[in-house]
Parts: structure tokens; sequence; C-alpha cells
């Protein structure tokens, strides 16, 4: 039978506490809704008393979400506590955090106290929140570098006040994982009211080992692990929500379970990295873009065969789609092949052999082989089944006067024309088709690029347009640019889902 692994999700307080990275109240609610459908149990909403807007998304995150716990963090301080209580006056589940630092650095330079002050400052946190609330967790701030002898003695005396939950931080994310997780196993057999509690693990991301050391915990006992999407937070970071989600799934012979909905990941990864204006990193475990890409041409043979010679994770678990075969100068003919007979190209062997060499050569010199640049080395003719097309382009430009473009579009066997002023000749060209395609439409970004050095040469359009909440990927290639402008919103408009 399968041993419960609580999932305490700290994004909207040691997550935003990233420089930049603050959430309005709106945007809280946002992360907080989806938090609930990934299925974490404990959602940690913030620190009421550092600010009066913390203070109000406590209240209003309580209001808005049903099952899990809303936990709100403190010091060891009664007016802390006192203000925490407030803001947790709406949630269905509450939990106070209270704390205080452990080591001897925080004792001694930051309390200027001394250990057994600390411990009946803790005793005494614990005692008064849980006047309020059934549901106190207390954290000993460094207990990464916290002797581990007084550390017993403090959780060993926070749980007889009456903690149910008992947080051990690697706060500088300084431990190596043998040493956090001989820590937790030290509590476990010499915290004699220990069963009475369970052990959370949180932990930083500074040398890189914060899901390393988190699972370290785990596997010595720790039942609770503090985490955030995309393991954002303070400095380096937290331990990654997604990476322990994974670990546990993929390792069944663990013996634990989570409730999460690990379809709700990638989603979740999305929302956080929107909403915080922080990019994921390509590379980054579970979530990245490139974590299910395949550039190698032994990978992507093994891949076709069978996705289980490369991936431990299938795509879909998370929330994503089909793993991506990222075509390079590494790929193979497999690869190549796969993806001519994706975009409805069958060659023979012999002409699939010329294809491959025009294509190693192609990507030496780009970085990016693209849907479009296979179709032209195989000579498909991109526009041949497309709905809309254009018919001709005249553009009056220059300088000193206003740019006028003249357009027509045959769609589905019909003919239109439109003309329209612009500022530049492209502005001019995009104005007239959009008069023939009445449709609300938001330009994302326009990409310009030449294919090669001379000026007679093909240039190369990229475009991305929002339209009714989806984006839609454009290219055009034309040695007139204005025309390959065009044409590039056309191949987003004939992608749009009705």
């Amino acid at each position: 039978m399968s041993e419960r692994l609580f999932i305490f999700d700290t994004t909207l307080r040691d997550g935003e506490q990233v420089p930049g990275c603050q959430l309005n109240t709106i945007e809280k609610i946002q992360v907080a809704k989806q938090l609930e459908t990934l299925g974490v149990d404990v959602i940690e909403a913030g620190f009421p008393v550092s600010s009066p807007g913390d203070f109000q998304s406590v209240i209003e995150i309580s209001k808005a979400v049903t099952w899990p716990t809303i936990c709100a963090l403190t010091r060891a301080k009664e007016k802390d506590i006192d203000i925490a209580v407030e803001a947790l006056r709406f949630a269905k589940h509450k939990r106070i955090h209270t704390g205080i630092g452990t080591s001897e650095a925080h004792i001694r330079y930051k309390f200027h106290s001394n250990p057994d002050e600390i411990v009946e400052r803790a005793v005494a946190a614990v005692k008064y929140a849980r006047r309020f609330v059934d549901e106190v967790e207390f954290y000993a701030e460094d207990a990464g570098r916290t002797d581990n002898a007084y550390l017993a003695r403090v959780v060993a005396a926070v749980i007889n006040a009456g903690a149910s939950v008992v947080n051990i931080p690697d706060t500088t994310g300084y431990c190596l994982p043998e040493e956090y997780g001989a820590k937790i196993k030290y509590l476990m057999e010499n915290v004699p009211n220990i069963d009475r509690a369970i052990i959370s693990t949180h932990c930083h991301n500074d040398l890189g080992m914060a899901t390393a050391n988190t699972m370290a915990g785990v596997m010595q006992g720790a039942r609770q692990v503090e985490v955030t999407i995309n393991g954002i937070g303070e400095r380096a970071g937290n331990t990654s929500l997604e990476e322990i989600a994974m670990i546990v799934k993929c390792h069944k012979h663990l013996g634990l379970e989570t409730n999460l909905n690990t379809k709700q990941i990638y989603p979740s990864s999305r929302l956080v990295s929107s909403l915080m204006n922080m990019p994921v990193q390509p590379n980054k475990a579970v979530v990245g873009r490139n974590a299910f890409a395949h550039s190698s041409g032994i990978h992507q043979d093994g891949v076709l065969k069978n996705t289980a010679t490369y991936e431990i994770i299938d795509p879909h678990d998370v929330g994503m789609e089909d793993s991506a075969i990222v075509l390079t100068a590494r790929s193979g003919r497999a690869a190549l092949k796969n993806r001519l007979k994706t975009l409805g190209v069958e060659p023979t062997q012999e002409k699939l052999d010329k294809i491959y060499e025009d294509f190693l050569k192609l990507a030496d010199k780009k970085k990016d082989i693209n849907n479009d640049d296979i179709l032209v080395l195989a000579g498909a003719e991109r526009t041949e089944n497309q709905r809309i097309k254009l018919a001709f382009l005249q553009v009056t430009s220059g300088v000193g006067v206003q740019s006028v473009a003249s357009l027509g579009l045959n769609i589905a066997g019909e003919h239109f024309e439109a003309c329209a002023s612009g500022n530049g000749p492209i502005d001019a060209a995009i104005g007239a088709l959009r008069k023939i395609i009445d449709r609300h439409m938001e330009l994302k970004e326009f990409t310009i690029q030449a294919i090669s050095k001379g000026s007679d040469d093909m240039g190369k359009v990229h475009m991305q347009v929002e339209y009714n909440g989806h984006v839609y990927y454009g290219f055009g290639a034309n040695t007139d640019i204005i025309a390959a402008s065009v044409e590039a919103y056309i191949d987003c408009i004939n992608k749009f889902k009705s």
C-alpha cells in the first residue's frame, strides 16, 4: 500500500519573492485556482503581516478555493499570528506556518539570543497559534546548518506544544543530499514524539541540489514537500513541484502517491511563467521546451521506433503534446522521412537521399530547420491546398508620400479586391488584406530573415498572430519582402480554427 506524500505549494509566497515577479491579487487568485485544479494539498498564500497587499491576497485566495488548506506564514510573534488569523478568516481549511531560526548563525547574529530562549519563543508561538487554528506548522529556519541534537530538541518541544507539521528548511541550499537525508533520519530516530507530526522538507537550490535534497529527506521519512511551480523562489529558487511529482510517478517502487493531476503540470507551468514574466529555461526538467525534444539522429531513430528508448516520461502525462523531433545537422534520414510524411510528402528512396543531402547543407547554415524549409527542399508547393491565396499585389511607396497598396485575394474560388494606405508599404498591404478578411486579429510577432546575401535573393517572413484566443504561426518567402509579409499573414489566416 502506498504512503501519501503531501504537496505544499509556496509559489505564491516564497516563489513570489523573486524580484520583479510580484503578482497582484487577481493574478494570485488565478494561480491559486490552477493549483487547486493541479491537486496540491496546501497553498501557502502569503505572509500577511508583510504588506496590505499580501494580507488582502490571503483573504481573497481563501474565498476563491475550496478544498486545499490555505496557509499563512508568520514569524514567532503574536502580532504576526494575529494578522494571519484575521487574513485566514474565510478559509475552509486553514493553517498557520510560524517559526524561528535555529542555527548558531541565526541565534547569535540575527536574534542576539541563546539556544534556550529560542526554544521558549518557538514553543510560545506554536501554543499561541493553536489557540486560533487546528493546524500549526513550525519551521526551524536554517535547519540545514543547525546542529542535529539541538534541532531534535526544538522539534520535540514544538510538537509537544501542538505543531502537527514540522518544516526542516535547508534555507541556504547548503546541504549535500546525504547530509540532508541524514538530518531527517536523525530526527525520525531521536525525537520521541515524532509520530505525532509530519516532517516537511523545504529545500533551496543555491547549489543545484534542491530536488535531490528533498528526495533524500522523503527517503528518510519526510511526508510533506514544500515546492514551487518551475522551481521559482528566493535566489536560485526552490524545489520544483513538477520534478518531485514526476520522480514519484516514475519511481513507483518508492511506494508513494500524491493527489496531483500531473496532466495539469504543463498548464500550471505556462500560467506561472506568463503571469510572472519569468521564462522557463529550455532545458528545464519536465516542463522546458526541450524536455521532450530530440535532435540527435541516434536518439530520433530510437524514439521513432519506440518512445521508451529515450523517454522515461510520457509528455501527455504532464499535459504536453507529443515529443518533438527537432531537425538539425545531427538528424538522420529516419527523422527527415518522418517529418516529410507528417507534412504529406512521401518521396522515393532515391528522392529522399537527394533531399537529405540538401537538408544537411542547409542544416549546417541554419540553427533551426522548420516545416517550410523541408517543403522547399522537397519541392512541395506550400500554397497548393490553401483556401485563401494571393492573386495580385501592387504597392506605391516612397519618400515624402503615403504608401498605398492594392491587393487581390482568391478565397475558395471567389475573387476579392481592396485598397488601403498605411505607415509604410507592408502596413498598407496588410491593411488592404484586413479589409477583405474582416476578423479581429492581433499581430504578436513579425520577423524578416534574409536567406542569403544577395539583394536579389529570397527573403523570409515569420509571423505570429493571435485570433479568438489561439496563436497561429505563418511563413512567407519571396524576392519581394512586402509580398512575403502578405503571404505570411495569409498563411496564419489559413490555419485559423473555425
